[in-house]
């Protein structure tokens, strides 16, 4: 009889999950070699994930590894950003004193307000925070593996999953150790975790757990554990039949001490509250004023709301504690020893005792916000004011919150405070009054952080309703100004040109009283026409100039100049808009308008890149991406600065460096259209190096090409991912057929940038698939048609040429091409074109062959690096530079090849050789295969005997 036993509150020991702990402590592992590692375990509430924690963390005791833990706060989207990161960061600075900040005690005012006031919000605030705390981490780890734990990942803000997402995608912090938890049965459809946690799955490291319920053999040992004594068969199939494995309630119906179960209810609800009914009513009243309080709370706050004197609260907490409801938490608060508890308490709450107990809390906190955690105030007070139904004051309390967490960068949670906001509108006739503005200004202000949060859908309707409710002839700088944010939205969206709302704002532009903010209007709507119709956007930004040389504003007059010279450069060659961006620069330089400079060098970079003058280029778009930092236009003009010195340094063959640009950009994660310059590139130096997530991001590029407005140089590169995915893939014959429609694309002429390298992709197609002689000639055609203007086009040019019609001297012209113009992979491409060609003279060929091998070594190109080696098999060769190497008198094995052959020689697997030397698993097979054919034996271990035995190793 369970009520013959003794019985704990809770099982002292860990039942049936060996296992589980296995696998965190193999991910351990995988941390301390270096190796980042993040682990998402998942279960229905009750299942044991907090105490299998908690078990982990004292298994590690003694042992050289920090750990830190924090817990995401249960206050919705809009809760305080960051929760569980301050929780961790203070604990830290708690044992290791303020040193452990490295000095970055302004940065991390952002988490902790006691270190003082923080910085002035932006995107590049936001991006230094995040950095911030990846350094901490590195530092911290750089001593000893951290292991991070946040818990109760379905409660997590906004702003708390985006800097996960940056520590696992791109910090990657060496020995450290990520640990989330989470409720699945919280994961309803429209979930924010749904979709974050599918993001994660595809990061190299991140693995998923999902924690079980116990079978009937540990629901037994988990009651024997419970009530001291092996409980009846009776009383073991009871309970397994009722609680179905889950833990916690296992406890429950353990501590009800009812053998036979019959008086538990089925639902949660009543057997949560089944153990509250126990309580005396002094107890259940603190309980339930507890449970509006929130999963965790403070005595003070707690006193000042029950309305009871000390003696009388301190008694009826003792009774809740001893019931084990509620359990003392670090920071000398009081915490419920399951939320769910607190949830059922909550919700059993009458309406009237809701609202008012609500009301109660958001009083003494708006009294005294030191009774809560710093920083967390205003979202409290929100909350409260929200769930007492006090409209007027949840109104403004959230209008405030919302203003807070735009300082703190969390404008996931900003943005769902000022939709409260509009809902509320309505309700409150004195709304406008009480916050000081209008409603089309809370529109707008809505509609911005809409944007700055990535919401651009939620953006657009916001902009939508905002127009509709506007007065155009009434209010024409306004009505302009949203019209070219929605034309802006609907382009970024692939929804339409957004030619219509150009139209009509210039329209109403023409209404507008004079103005520098008429003046920015205008050359921003000649930026946007730029894109639509390249003369009118041309008249539009001559009548911007006249009107700022008019209204003689220096700052206007960089602006309009700026724009421009941008317009210009579409229209005219680009060594002849040159000096125009080049003087508006300098004019936005002189005039510290760091906007205008940042735009004016995406420009100039860009047409440095289409005249060949890489390094100018790459240094120009470098020179802009602090500033874009600091202005905070990061995920927008920054990205695109980013993408072109990436563009840039592809080109000079410094691939490395173009990855971890690229990587920066994904790291803003721009919203829609603005993604494509870094994701089309990022997919095709995966495609050119052979390593793994090519396929996705070409997917996810080419999407767009399914959109109703695509612009036409997104259009022509899109379609080369496509047909270079293809051929990558084996599968010419699909590559001929995206080929066919890229040809006949009417854009191919208006760019012929974009246009060359899909001709040159689409001619490889035509080569390889059977019979494609139409296609060829359509290319052939093509390609006599279009403008070869500068450097690159005139390579491309010669290599379609030379893919079309072959010989030794079309692909000698190719490669003396691209010598001339600089880029490194094409140049290698070339010339392995060139070896096919002489096949007839192996050991010319062999020599062209070992230039391929070198560059295409230099870059990691894998594929490059694996079809000269086949060709060096079909010709009789050893190796791509075997011959060469001989010949020169040099040793058989590279540098890198040796490298290589002492890890084969340890016995490592091609993927350890690939992490060690930061080359992708292929490259290192290919690495392999070489050393195998040079030194003429059977395999791996015959390679590493013979390199022994010649003293290949010797450094």
């Amino acid at each position: 009889m369970l009520d013959l036993m003794t019985a704990h509150a809770h099982s002292e020991v860990l039942v049936g999950r060996e296992a589980d702990l296995g696998a965190l402590r193999d991910a351990l592992k995988r941390a301390r070699s270096a190796e980042p590692s993040t682990v998402l375990v998942g279960g229905e509430a009750g299942v044991g994930k907090t105490r299998l924690m908690e078990e982990f963390r004292r298994g590690l005791a003694g042992e050289p590894v920090r750990v830190l833990t924090g817990q995401c706060l249960e206050l919705g989207e809009e809760g305080l950003p960051f929760a569980p990161f301050a929780a961790a960061v203070r604990e830290l600075v708690r044992s290791e004193g303020m040193a452990v900040l490295d000095g970055r005690e302004r940065e991390f005012a952002r988490l902790l307000p006691e270190l003082g006031p923080p910085p002035e919000p932006g995107d590049a605030r936001r991006g230094l925070l995040f950095e911030s705390v990846g350094a901490l981490l590195e530092r911290v780890g750089g001593e000893q593996p951290v292991v991070l734990i946040i818990e109760d990942l379905h409660w997590a803000d906004r702003a708390t999953r985006d800097l996960i997402a940056f520590l696992v995608r791109s910090a990657r912090v060496p020995q450290m150790l990520l640990i989330g938890t989470y409720r699945t049965d919280e994961l309803q459809r429209g979930h924010p975790l749904r979709p974050f946690l599918a993001e994660l799955d595809r990061v190299r490291g991140v693995q998923r757990h999902e924690l079980g319920r116990l079978d009937r053999e540990g629901t037994a040992e988990m009651l024997t554990q419970i009530l001291g004594a092996e409980p009846r068969d009776a009383t073991v199939d009871a309970v397994n039949e009722r609680a179905q494995g889950n833990p916690f309630f296992i406890e429950q119906f353990a501590a009800a001490a009812d053998p036979a179960c019959g008086d538990i209810p089925t639902s949660l609800r009543d057997l949560l509250l089944s153990r509250v009914d126990l309580l005396p009513e002094p107890a259940q009243r603190v309980l339930r004023v507890a449970a509006v309080g929130g999963t965790k709370f403070g005595h003070d706050l707690l006193f000042r709301v029950a309305g009871m004197d000390e003696g009388a609260l301190e008694s009826a907490l003792r009774s809740v504690v001893a019931a084990q409801l509620i359990v003392f938490d670090p920071d000398g608060g009081y915490e419920f020893r399951h939320a769910l508890v607190r949830e059922a308490v909550h919700d059993d709450l009458l309406p009237g005792e809701h609202a008012r107990m609500h009301a109660r809390y958001a009083e003494a906190v708006e009294q005294d916000p030191s009774l809560v955690s710093a920083g967390r105030a205003p979202a409290e007070i929100a909350h409260h004011w929200h769930a007492a139904r006090d409209h007027a004051r949840a109104l403004v309390s959230a209008k405030k919150a919302a203003d807070e967490a735009g300082h703190s960068f969390a404008y996931g949670e900003q943005a769902g405070l000022l939709d409260r906001v509009l809902e509320l509108w309505e309700d409150v006739p004195e709304a406008a009054t009480l916050l000081g503005i209008g409603h089309l200004d809370l529109l707008e202000e809505a509609a911005m952080v809409a944007i700055d949060s990535g919401d651009h859908m939620r953006a657009l309707t916001l902009t939508r309703v905002a127009l509709g409710d506007l007065d155009a002839e009434a209010e024409p700088m306004r009505a302009a100004r949203l019209l070219l944010r929605r034309a802006k939205l609907l382009r970024n969206a692939g929804k339409s040109d957004g030619a219509a709302e150009c139209r009509e704002a210039h329209r109403l532009l023409g209404l507008a009283p004079h103005g520098p903010g008429r003046v920015r209007l205008l050359a921003d709507l000649a930026h946007v026409y730029s894109g639509i119709d390249g003369e009118r956007a041309t008249e539009i930004a001559q009548e911007a100039k006249t009107a700022a040389a008019d209204e003689g504003d220096l700052a206007t007059l960089v602006a309009a100049e700026v724009i421009f010279g941008e317009v210009c450069a579409g229209r005219m060659p680009p060594e002849e808009a040159l000096p125009t961006m080049y003087a508006a620069a300098e004019r936005a330089r002189a005039a510290g308008d760091l906007s205008s400079l940042s735009h004016s060098l995406v420009n100039i970079s860009d047409s440095l890149y289409e005249l060949g003058r890489y390094e100018e280029s790459a240094a120009t778009a470098a020179e802009g991406v602090p500033d874009a930092d600091r202005i905070g236009v990061s995920r927008t003009t920054g990205v695109f600065l980013l993408a072109n010195h990436a563009e840039a340094l592809i080109a000079l063959g410094r691939w490395n460096e173009a990855d971890a640009r690229l990587a920066e950009a994904a790291r803003h994660d721009p919203p829609g259209r603005l993604a494509l310059p870094w994701l089309r590139l990022r997919a095709w130096l995966r495609l050119a190096r052979g390593t793994d997530g090519a396929e996705t991001l070409v997917h996810r590029a080419a999407m767009w090409l399914g959109k109703p407005y695509v612009q036409a140089e997104n259009r022509l590169y899109l379609q080369d991912l496509r047909i270079l995915m293809a051929l990558e893939s084996g599968d010419p014959v699909a590559a001929a057929e995206v080929a066919r429609a890229a040809v006949v694309e009417p854009c191919v002429f208006e760019r012929p940038r974009y246009g060359w390298p899909m001709l040159l992709s689409s001619a490889r197609a035509a080569m390889a698939a059977p019979g494609e002689e139409e296609l060829a000639r359509k290319i052939a055609d093509v390609a006599g048609r279009l403008p070869r203007l500068y450097p690159a086009e005139m390579a491309y040019a010669a290599q379609v040429d030379a893919v079309l019609g072959g010989g030794e001297e079309r692909w000698r012209a190719a490669a003396e091409a691209w010598r001339a113009d600089g880029h490194r992979y094409e140049l290698a491409a070339a010339l392995l074109g060139l070896a096919e060609a002489q096949a007839s003279s192996r050991g010319v060929a062999a020599e062209t062959l070992s230039e391929v091998n070198a560059i295409a070594d230099e870059l990691g190109a894998a594929p490059l690096l694996e079809a000269a080696d086949t060709l060096a098999r079909r010709l009789g060769l050893r190796s791509p530079g075997a011959a060469v190497a001989v010949a020169a008198g040099t040793e058989i094995l590279t540098a890198r090849e040796r490298e290589v052959l002492r890890l084969v020689a340890e016995g490592q697997s091609n993927g350890r050789i690939a992490a060690s030397l930061y080359i992708s698993p292929k490259t290192a097979s290919v690495h392999v295969s070489r050393i195998i054919a040079k030194l003429e034996v059977a395999n791996r271990g015959e390679a590493a005997a013979v390199a022994h035995r010649l003293g290949l190793l010797d450094d």
